[in-house]
């Protein structure tokens, strides 16, 4: 199996589909991957994510959320 590096996922969604574009946001920003997929199987996946999550801090210990970076939009403002 072949895996690729993503540091950044971007969602958005319609009503009928959720779309999960995966992101290497090194210079220049790379989309590498792009997954459609319905609501219903949106939250299964979640659940089971939230179950996989709670059995590596079961064994690891807990993992700290990391606070988002600001990216300076290249400007100020006064």
């Amino acid at each position: 199996l072949k895996g690729v590096f993503a540091n950044l996922m971007v969602v958005s969604h319609t009503k009928e589909e959720f779309c999960l574009d995966f992101v290497n946001s090194f210079s220049p920003p790379i989309l590498v991957s792009r997954v459609l997929t319905s609501p219903a199987h949106l939250k299964r996946m979640i659940a089971a994510f939230q179950e996989n999550m709670k059995r590596y801090e079961d064994q690891f210990g807990l993992v700290e959320a990391a606070q988002p970076e600001e990216t300076p939009l290249g400007f100020k403002v006064n």
